[in-house]
């Protein structure tokens, strides 16, 4: 039996069209959470919304570039309104929370050496992968700490940043150790205000993101199998399992975490 940690709580996924973050939407649904889904391309987090109502579910999209600081607050208004929005408090503002949120829009951009990197990557990484997660920390944490229950925010990191580094990864390895450092100095920041964050670094995962280019499943697999000890990539339910942890009351005292999920590659 799935378990229910997540019962009557409201979750906010960020870049939940796809991958890791479809993910977590996912696995927050059947353990009981209204799960509100995040992301720049509708049709992904449609499809996202169906699977997660077919399980019996309840789910709802929202558009939104976290480049934008905009777009993040909208998407925290509409999280705090579901799945409450009929019921009103005598002053017209919804009734609702927003309990956990996951922050993992991202974008790579590599096998480009520094030298010949164009400003538009540099741009395009730093913008989402950093400033996205700046803006959807301060949208979340100013709602949480209003909250008396407070909440919990997972970042999604990487272990190219802190853990490792390699060529023509640079750039984004330098944006993921930025979301590391943030985690942990907003962590410090306001765990006084209630506010529980920190994040996960996953290494190679079973997704897209992790295929070179024209690389097969089948090749990837033969690669990992010398690459890590572990001897393949992660699952994105083994990440997931990690962000629900983190997200959950089982790590009520951890605060300021950076939990590597890489299959021993960096040990």
């Amino acid at each position: 039996m799935t378990a229910q940690r997540f019962t009557g709580k409201t979750a906010l996924v960020t870049g939940a069209g796809s991958g890791i973050g479809r993910a977590v939407a996912l696995a927050f649904a059947r353990e009981g959470a209204h799960v509100v889904v995040a992301g720049r391309g509708r049709g992904p987090l449609d499809e996202t919304v169906a699977l997660i109502e077919e399980a019996g579910g309840k789910a709802l999209a929202v558009t939104a570039d976290v480049s934008r600081a905009a777009d993040v607050r909208a998407a925290v208004e509409a999280a705090v309104a579901f799945p409450h929005s009929r019921l009103r408090s005598s002053g017209g503002t919804p009734i609702g929370s927003l309990d956990v949120a996951v922050n993992n829009a991202g974008v790579f951009r590599g096998g480009t050496p520094v030298a010949d990197l164009s400003d538009e990557d540099w741009r395009t990484q730093l913008d989402i992968n950093v400033t996205g997660v700046f803006h959807a920390l301060r949208a979340e944490v100013r709602q949480m700490r209003t909250q008396p229950a407070g909440g919990a925010i997972v970042n999604i990191a990487s272990t190219f940043g802190l853990h490792k580094r390699s060529p023509g990864a640079t750039a984004y390895a330098a944006t993921k150790a930025a979301v590391s450092v943030l985690t942990r100095g907003a962590a410090l920041d306001h765990i006084a205000d209630g506010v529980r964050i920190n994040a996960v670094s996953p290494g190679a995962t079973a997704t897209a993101m992790s295929l070179r280019p024209g690389e097969t499943e089948e090749g990837r697999a033969e690669r990992m199998r010398g690459e890590t000890p572990l001897g393949r990539v992660s699952s994105v339910e083994e990440v997931t399992a990690a962000v629900l942890y983190l997200a959950s009351d089982d790590a009520s005292s951890v605060v300021g975490t950076d939990l590597v999920v890489d299959g021993g590659q960096t040990a």
